[in-house]
């Protein structure tokens, strides 16, 4: 059920009466007293056609046919229209179905995407949860998703790792060894030439397919992925070894890529190096950024493998959007590479090309958030910190669990607090990493929407009653009914938005006012203390709710515990 759609389509349907012209603008109600919808478009209309809004309005109404939506349509204000929708038409939802697109595209999803030989850190955090959020929302309504893991799994830090490795006669068998051995292999990079130009040379004989420094690379790469696949598991990120498209995937394109920039015409030499210059790109004092695609010792660079990886995607995999989530610093290089694509004829489907920037975490004192003693926060200490938070939060509220079961919540609720916080915040905002906050059973967080999960299971359970057997639907009666039912009729609605605009924000948001719509319902309707009728359409919302509920913060990729 998409219910802006519906009645952004009625209203804009009168409009066309009028000859009129422009978008109905209709949005969720700010004033539940006033309304359930607001539809904004009216004034808009009024102005361009130099008609009074109200006296517009006044007249739509009379050739709005909405009826079979709509229990009411008022005039307020200035010319807005509030809408509060007919409780037989919201008794037509089916809790948490979602709704298949009326077009299925194919949508390839670049995230996670972290440099290996290294141990993944928060900086990761945000492009692998909120890309893994995006792919399964866009999975649900039936899009095809493609799912790409861009590791960094080629460049000048292997060039390092392979020239000391090969001086020291060291073996790397974990992650630890390569972690060392990378800081021991940066210190001498930057202080000595030799090693420094041995280094670059190892990554041109990499790039050249050369076997030993080959046979070398895939062993580190191996270490990495190993870890990182138990980052996936345990956030429960879908990600997978197959979904790994690296930077090496493309090498063998990179050639071709250089030819063809040159056969039309679009490579300067700079400094040795092959670049394009496009005008629409230039410094503060006016000069044109160049977009460097081969260094001066004939190495590629990260604009070199995007444009590749471009023509992959469009014309290999045919897609219909490419979606990248990186960090916002990274805005302008995608700009370029977007309008370098352009030009050359890269996007070969036409694709929709989307960079989805994303801002920082950041610690108390407003800087990216680090350990107290300075370094990056470790991916795997920032979950254990986690579910040790969660599992003394669960004793608090239930000394009774048993050991096993605590374990299993904590897992449960810290890992889902984690992804929370920061898939509830705006992406392109920064925001404040707080314990305290995220692990809490009130406010927007995850445990209490969990929470909210396990008390209508609790209702079920307590009553002895089959969830199953009720029927799906029913015809809300009581105003808090009838609130909690609008709530849960916008869960398609959300979904679309967070799919178009690629904010998992959004349907945080939504889950957030659909488990306080569900406690000042079950604060005001008894349901178990009721009977016939009334007890039934209670414990079908309650049920409806709780579907929607699984439903909203399966997409998010945080599970619900039956109790807590």
């Amino acid at each position: 059920m998409h219910i802006k759609e519906t009645l952004s389509q009625r209203i804009e349907a009168a409009f066309a009466q009028q000859e009129l012209a422009g978008s109905a603008m209709v949005q969720v109600s700010s004033r539940p007293e006033h309304g359930d919808y607001q539809a904004n478009g009216v004034m808009s209309a009024a102005k361009r056609a130099g008609k009074n809004p109200r006296d517009l309005a006044g007249y739509l109404l009379e050739k709005l046919s909405i009826a079979d939506i709509a229990s009411s349509v008022e005039v307020a204000g200035p010319g807005f229209l509030n809408i509060r929708l007919a409780p037989a038409y919201l008794a037509t939802v089916n809790a948490a179905q979602i709704d298949q697109a009326a077009t299925s595209q194919t949508v390839v999803v670049d995230y996670s995407a972290p440099n290996l030989a290294k141990e993944m850190h928060v900086g990761h955090l945000r492009s692998t949860i909120i890309g893994d959020c995006m792919a399964r929302v866009l999975e649900a309504q039936g899009h095809q998703v493609i799912r790409q893991n861009h590791v960094g799994d080629w460049g000048t830090q292997f060039g390092m790792l392979v020239t000391y490795l090969n001086d020291s006669g060291a073996s790397s068998q974990t992650l630890a060894d390569l972690e060392s051995f990378y800081r021991q292999s940066k210190t001498q990079f930057d202080q000595d030439q030799d090693f420094a130009n041995r280094s670059r040379q190892a990554v041109v004989a990499l790039q050249a397919g050369d076997p030993d420094t080959r046979e070398a690379w895939a062993h580190f790469i191996d270490i990495s992925m190993s870890h990182c696949q138990s980052i996936y598991q345990r956030l429960n990120v879908t990600l997978t070894p197959e979904h790994t498209q690296g930077e090496s995937t493309y090498n063998h394109d990179l050639p071709a890529v250089i030819e063809d920039l040159e056969a039309q015409g679009l490579l300067v030499v700079s400094d040795g190096a092959q670049c394009v210059f496009l005008s629409q790109f230039k410094t503060k004092k006016g000069e044109i950024l160049p977009v460097i695609v081969q260094k001066s010792d004939g190495g590629y660079l990260y604009a070199t493998t995007d444009l590749a990886a471009i023509r992959y995607r469009t014309g290999t995999l045919n897609a219909d959007r490419i979606l990248y989530f990186t960090d916002a610093r990274q805005a302008l290089h995608f700009k370029q590479i977007f309008a370098v694509s352009a030009e050359a004829g890269f996007n070969r489907s036409s694709a929709q090309l989307e960079h989805m920037p994303f801002g920082a975490m950041l610690g108390a004192d407003g800087k990216p958030f680090k350990t107290r003693a300075g370094s990056v926060v470790k991916l795997t200490e920032l979950l254990d910190e986690a579910e040790l938070r969660a599992a003394q939060l669960i004793k608090e509220k239930n000394s009774q669990l048993d050991p096993q079961e605590i374990q299993t919540l904590s897992r449960i609720i810290g890992i889902g607090a984690v992804k929370y916080a920061d898939l509830s915040k705006n992406r392109t905002s920064d925001y404040l990493f707080d314990w305290d906050q995220m692990i809490s059973f009130e406010g927007n967080t995850a445990p209490y929407l969990q929470y909210a999960y396990t008390r209508i299971q609790s209702v079920f359970t307590k009553g002895g009653i089959d969830a199953e057997a009720l029927p799906k639907q029913t015809v809300a009666v009581d105003e808090p009914e009838r609130l909690l039912a609008v709530s849960i009729a916008g869960f398609n609605d959300t979904l679309r938005a967070v799919s178009t605009e690629g904010y998992p924000h959004l349907l945080c948001n939504y889950l957030y006012v659909l488990a306080t719509q569900f406690t000042r319902f079950y604060e005001l309707c008894p349901i178990l203390s009721s009977a016939g009728e009334i007890r039934e359409r209670r414990l079908v919302l309650a049920h409806q709710t709780g579907c929607t509920l699984k439903a909203g913060l399966a997409l998010l990729g945080i599970d619900v515990p039956n109790r807590m």
